[in-house]
């Protein structure tokens, strides 16, 4: 029996894989590597499928003994959510309800769901609990609801069991080098920052000036990859262990804002980083900082990677490394 891990050739999936083999479990990937690199996860069993495609769902499911899913694979740029909403529902929700069919069909009934806290939208407390009311401010936000919804009513009617993570801002890669964060247009703050520092990029662009937190740009709350895969390792154990459908937050507790990364990643680098004021992108909070006590508690997870410095020097090393020569 084994894990599938589905977009597990992605940033976050990538990582959980390493960490399942570091586990000793056995693991499938599927992912259709639109955004996903087949160097990401060596030589673990791969399945290049698309969960828009329910045929190629089920053949993975036909082809190997599943026992759980990891589902770390979808659409996730807030600024792309708000102009092109269609690609993110087709590709997250609808995705989504034909990977939860497919499993219902085949009597597989545990998942752990990447979800993040951009569903909570404009926070009315700060840190940010479970609890806390969801009033999305982008259709990515949103699209982590309505599979959130999807998964109530499945365990509801079918008694598939699931862990939601409402993962907050991924940061830094493995430190080994060996894989790490690489998109083919790259939005994130932090790779960005050292793209500007490396001389790939004139400037780095700053959306929003005048938010109302310390220094007028977003705050968020940055967790390091391998913190998040050690999450979903958790949350594996906990259902596993015949517990209930939970949801949990997963970052550091702590909030950086857009200027703060900047000036760490030109501390860690050496180099100075040239910003360019731009107007505020539709879809983004202000500040969001996750409460963990509930995962800390209950999954007894916590974040080992708590210095912004240290998540930092893994992205650069692994950007001014091994990322350069993948395709």
């Amino acid at each position: 029996m084994a894990i599938l891990v589905v977009g597990g050739a992605g940033y976050i999936g990538s990582h959980a894989v390493r960490a399942l083999h570091e586990a000793g479990r056995d693991v499938i990937v599927f992912d259709n590597l639109a955004q996903g690199h087949r160097q990401a996860i060596a030589d673990a069993p791969f399945f290049q499928g698309d969960l828009r495609v329910k045929a190629d769902v089920q053949k993975v499911f036909r082809k190997h003994a599943i026992e759980a899913v990891l589902h770390c694979a979808g659409c996730t740029l807030v600024g792309e959510s708000m102009q092109i909403p269609g690609r993110y529902y087709e590709n997250n929700v609808s995705g989504t309800l034909n990977l939860l069919t497919t499993m219902q069909d085949t009597g597989v009934n545990r998942l752990i769901f990447s979800s993040s806290g951009a569903l909570y939208g404009e926070p009315e407390r700060i840190p940010i609990d479970e609890e806390h009311p969801q009033s999305p401010v982008s259709v990515y936000g949103h699209t982590k609801i309505c599979v959130e919804k999807m998964l109530e009513w499945f365990d509801a009617i079918y008694g598939l069991k699931s862990v939601v993570l409402r993962c907050f801002n991924a940061a830094g890669a493995d430190p080994s080098g060996q894989i790490g964060e690489l998109h083919a247009s790259e939005t994130h703050l932090i790779p960005q920052a050292i793209y500007v520092a490396m001389g790939g990029l004139e400037y780095l662009p700053l959306f929003g000036t005048d938010y109302p937190t310390r220094d007028g740009s977003c705050v968020r709350d940055y967790v390091h990859v391998c913190d998040i895969a050690d999450a979903h390792i958790k949350a594996l154990d906990w259902l596993a262990a015949d517990k209930p459908s939970a949801v949990f937050n997963i970052g550091r507790g702590s909030g950086v804002s857009v200027r703060e990364i900047v000036e760490a990643v030109q501390r860690v680098s050496g180099k100075k980083i040239a910003l360019q004021a731009e107007p505020r992108r539709s879809g983004d909070a202000a500040i969001l900082i996750a409460g963990c006590n509930a995962a800390k508690h209950e999954l007894g997870w916590k974040p080992r990677f708590n210095d912004l410095s240290a998540i930092i020097e893994t992205a650069l090393q692994w950007q001014t490394g091994a990322a350069k020569s993948w395709s």
